[in-house]
């Protein structure tokens, strides 16, 4: 019998990672075939060659000297890139995704709602064909302005009314109808056509002086008309992607901006009409603002470069690179989850879609060698979610704290180091203490990729030391992604997965489907931006902190990290850090924390709010794979990562953590806080010294990791005293234990 189950613990042949390259398929997520397919994948792709293009300032008539009619002159003006940035994301979104997820089986192809979604159509086609007229009445001479009452009309009766009643019907029919995974629904047909009617029209009316009447009362109405049909549209792509938790706060948001005069205390706000209010949330003081500006720009361009990476299947190997370096350590594939997970999140950037890479393949093996189905899940949420702060990408949030903070991004890269460090070196070491409880083994040499193998290819690692080469010559952020995305491409040329036209292709096709979600997400996370500048209650948040740091710092310190994770929660991290950032950041920088500090406070706590129970969407991600409960494996990431909610408050007691300081304070900083979380993890996990600890010796030890990463001098002697104590007393009652 104990041969059988060694048998069936056994795996034939060495595990190697497959697909983890792969896109997951959503629930809602459309698969076309055919002329379909071929249709979509070509708008897909040249979605993403506009950007790459733009970005770089390509030309095709500089190149060649042929002049192509009706091609855009790169590099655009900033608000129309960043307009038809959105409008391409809304068109490529609804076509692709369905208001609701799809059944086992297809509904009939056709549904008597499809004749109303034609119909609908009409108004917004009418609405395209008015803005048009407008650009060519500007065109011809007309100083367009928001006082002549024929213009007013005009925007009114021929623009505004049919654009809406055709976004409010292409939304509704599109949760009624019955969905078809291979065809197109008429109704989300609609949304596209609305998405390029709204565009059309911000691009003419911001070409005029009317750009300058944002948010005043002389704005032309059909600013705010084809604002309220803009958001629509974002909120309803937004719920397609990213579910609801996003649209929800977007919305108490947007409900806020019309009863804050009601309110009392800090939140009253000033009466706002809805005129004045959408017609500047259309501009880059909310949904064109730094979100927009950082996902139409860096965010994209990283998505290529990871597209790139993922079709010449670079993510497999740094899978199998991890299980050969990791894998015979005890509870081996735990801590390949850590270094795949680590790696992968260098060119991935979402704790979900981490999980969905990595944990596919970790998460089986964790529960193969011991670990329970809560446990590896948790394991795999908490080693994805530290992926969104691994140097040198990073997710999509450092980008926007550059934005935000003018701070260039290398130096946001080289703070992020010993931070990164200490979230997986924590893990790890939850990790490593666990299998030693439960008497893990690691993984036998005949179920691991050959290390030697691997080192062969280790030049596969190239792109990623280009994009670091680069960015630390000088190079700026665009020209490093661009040249680190060429350097995949011809890396793959001595791999089996030499990427050709087709690959190259296929692999724009990808970025373009991978983009969807993150500009959506950033464009309605630009709402709530937008709210927040227009009523000023980010200002008067700062002052409620101020009250509250004039009694006690670090109690101000506490209430505005309950307030970044309760924005996070079940959100995107780009979403909850952009939103935390201009709510929360602007307080700790005038309580004279230095700005970079206090982004990386709230960053930090945007990131971890994906294993922060009740709504942990890493967690619940690694649950659906592990098939554990989804709550318990919250609790269980939330412990695994409970450093990473410590280390914040270490960047304010220490800035040498965030390499403020010189060398030697940093590496001191660095070496206390590395023991300082290893105390930490085994107070947690209750392992000390190569045995399990007593309930007074964890207390004992969590005392101490405390000393340990308050970072001043005195307190790092008490704590080196306190663990030394510590040490010899497991040593004097271990025979004691061991005997009882």
């Amino acid at each position: 019998m104990t041969t059988d189950t060694q048998k069936d613990d056994q795996t034939d042949g060495p595990v190697l990672a497959e697909g983890v390259d792969e896109e997951p398929v959503e629930h809602n997520r459309r698969i076309f075939t055919g002329r379909t397919y071929l249709i979509v994948a070509g708008v897909s792709a040249f979605y993403a060659l506009f950007h790459m293009a733009a970005l770089n300032g390509w030309s095709i008539e500089a190149w060649t000297g042929i002049e192509i009619p009706f091609l855009p002159v790169f590099p655009m003006e900033t608000w129309n890139f960043r307009i038809v940035h959105i409008a391409g994301a809304l068109i490529l979104g609804f076509t692709l995704y369905s208001a609701r997820a799809f059944p086992d089986e297809d509904a009939d192809v056709h549904s008597p709602l499809d004749y109303l979604a034609y119909l609908a159509l009409l108004p917004a086609l009418y609405a395209c064909w008015t803005a048009l007229g407008f650009a060519a009445d500007i065109q011809g001479g007309v100083m367009w302005n928001g006082i002549d009452e024929g213009i007013r009309n005009a925007e009114i009766y021929h623009y505004g009314y049919p654009l809406l009643a055709a976004t409010a019907a292409g939304i509704v029919l599109g949760w009624l109808r019955p969905r078809v995974r291979g065809t197109i629904a008429p109704a989300d047909l609609v949304l596209s056509v609305c998405g390029i009617a709204v565009a059309m029209y911000l691009i003419t009316i911001f070409g005029t002086l009317m750009r300058n009447s944002t948010g005043t009362p002389f704005a032309p109405i059909g600013m705010s008309l084809a604002a309220v049909a803009g958001t629509a549209l974002i909120m309803e792509l937004t719920r397609r992607v990213a579910g609801m938790a996003l649209i929800i706060i977007a919305g108490v948001f947007l409900v806020y901006v019309f009863v804050g005069d009601l309110l009392p205390g800090f939140l009253n706000a000033p009466d706002i009409t809805w005129q004045r209010f959408f017609s500047q949330v259309y501009t880059d003081a909310g949904i064109l603002g730094p979100t927009t500006a950082v996902s139409s720009t860096y965010i994209i361009l990283f998505i290529i470069f990871a597209a790139f990476l993922q079709a010449s299947k670079v993510g497999d190997y740094f899978v199998n690179f991890a299980f050969a370096v990791a894998g015979r350590a005890r509870g081996g594939p735990a801590k390949v989850a850590i270094f795949a997970s680590g790696l992968m999140g260098m060119i991935n950037g979402t704790s979900a879609g981490n999980v969905v890479a990595t944990g596919s393949l970790t998460i089986p093996l964790m529960k193969k060698v011991g670990y329970k189905p809560t446990t590896a899940g948790a394991v795999e949420a908490a080693a994805s979610t530290g992926g969104q702060i691994m140097p040198p990408i990073m997710g999509a949030g450092a980008f926007i704290m550059a934005e935000i903070t003018g701070i260039p991004y290398t130096d946001i890269a080289i703070a992020a180091i010993i931070p990164a460090v200490l979230y997986f070196v924590s893990i790890y070491f939850m990790v490593d203490f666990e299998a030693a409880k439960l008497g893990m083994r690691g993984m036998r040499e005949d179920e691991l990729p050959k290390l030697k193998q691997m080192v062969r290819r280790v030049f596969l690692f190239l792109p990623i030391i280009i994009l670091i080469g680069a960015l630390f010559m000088g190079y700026s952020v665009i020209r490093a992604g661009t040249l680190a995305t060429a350097s995949a491409a011809v890396v793959s040329w001595f791999t089996p997965y030499r990427m050709g036209l087709r690959s190259i292709t296929k692999a724009f096709e990808l970025a373009g489907i991978m983009s969807i979600q993150i500009i959506a997400v950033c464009a309605c996370a630009g709402i709530i931006v937008g709210v927040i500048s227009l009523t000023g209650v980010g200002a008067r948040f700062s002052s409620v902190l101020l009250n509250i740091a004039e009694a006690n710092q670090l109690l101000a310190l506490f209430f505005a990290m309950c307030i970044a994770i309760l924005l996070g929660m079940g959100m995107p991290t780009t979403a909850a850090y952009a939103v935390a950032a201009s709510v929360v950041a602007p307080g700790l920088v005038q309580l004279g924390i230095p700005m970079l500090t206090a982004h990386f406070f709230v960053f930090y706590f945007a990131v971890v709010s994906a294993i922060t129970p009740p709504v942990a969407l890493a967690s619940y991600a690694a649950a659906g794979i592990s098939g554990s409960n989804p709550m318990a494996t919250s609790v269980a990431s939330f412990k695994i990562g409970i450093s990473a909610f410590i280390v914040p408050f270490m960047f304010f007691y220490n800035g040498a953590i965030l390499m403020d300081g010189t060398w030697l304070e940093v590496i001191r900083a660095g070496i206390t806080a590395i023991f300082g979380v290893f105390l930490l993890s085994s107070g947690v996990q209750g392992w000390w010294i190569g045995d399990r600890a007593a309930w007074p010796i964890r207390i004992a030890l969590l005392i101490v990791a405390l000393f340990m990463i308050a970072g001043g001098w005195m307190t790092d002697l008490i704590g080196i005293a306190g663990a030394v104590a510590l040490y010899f007393l497991a040593q004097v009652t271990r025979p004691k234990a061991a005997t009882s």
